[in-house]
């Protein structure tokens, strides 16, 4: 099977050396064109590379849909990788006979989901961010794909979710949810003005389809999923990523920043 795991990073980084898997894609290449890299870039052929500032990964996602011809496609970043085992070791993250193993007998391969615990979905996303893109998505879902309505609100109320955009799906899934996923998307960004955002705020886009990905497997049931494990390659600090969680929590979303 030709499966391609798009590598999005924004700058030169070490990178998988198994080339026939992993593709490393330099996104926002259009606003960068000077920028000294090997990578792919996202900016050939049907692209929305010059979004980037507000689509975050999903310029690569959008370039793989457009014009990489593979049996599946999947996208983790530079720094996230999804693997079998638990080591921060760019040696054992998913291998070809991995994946093809996992989609031998599933369609999507996820990372496993994220719990929060003491906030649903939907309350982490408004402590975190300006709560209006997600009201107009859900508009736009009510309207256009009414069918998916009671999976966005149920989604909401649930205390866990499969984030980062990070996944492997055999191509008639990624064409299907690519389409849904990026018409939506592309129906608030014309009825959402973002002039007032600040900067981190105006990666609105990415920040909702997060959101989006669980919504369309609740509907999509045909496709057959597995979870592996997510693996950042850094180290974190739990106690100043904890605290700023708090402080989203209690004192709302401007903290912690």
């Amino acid at each position: 099977m030709n499966v391609k795991i798009l590598v999005a990073a924004h700058k030169n980084y070490t990178m998988p050396t198994d080339h026939e898997l992993y593709l490393p894609i330099f996104v926002g290449k259009a606003l960068h064109p000077d920028v000294n890299h090997t990578f792919q870039g996202d900016n050939t052929g049907d692209n929305i590379s010059a979004k980037n500032p507000h689509f975050n990964e999903l310029t690569a996602i959008y370039w793989a849909w457009k014009n990489l011809d593979a049996d599946a496609i999947g996208l983790v970043h530079y720094r996230r990788y999804l693997s079998l085992h638990h080591a921060k070791d760019l040696n054992t993250i998913l291998t070809k006979a991995d994946v093809d193993n996992l989609l031998a007998h599933h369609d999507i391969i996820l990372p496993k989901k994220r719990h929060y615990y003491i906030e649903t979905n939907f309350s982490h996303y408004v402590h975190a961010h300006h709560e209006e893109p997600l009201d107009l998505a859900r508009d736009i879902i009510k309207t256009d794909y009414p069918t998916y309505l009671a999976a966005f609100d149920t989604m909401m109320q649930r205390r866990s979710a499969h984030m980062f955009n990070m996944f492997v799906m055999k191509k008639p899934a990624f064409d299907a949810y690519c389409a849904w996923v990026f018409d939506i998307l592309f129906k608030v960004e014309k009825q959402l003005d973002i002039t007032n955002y600040d900067t981190y705020e105006t990666r609105v886009y990415g920040f909702i389809s997060e959101r989006l990905l669980d919504v369309w497997l609740e509907v999509n049931r045909q496709y057959s999923t597995t979870e592996v494990n997510f693996v950042y390659m850094e180290r974190q600090n739990w106690f100043v990523k904890g605290g700023k969680f708090i402080a989203r929590k209690f004192v709302g979303r401007k903290a912690g920043r």
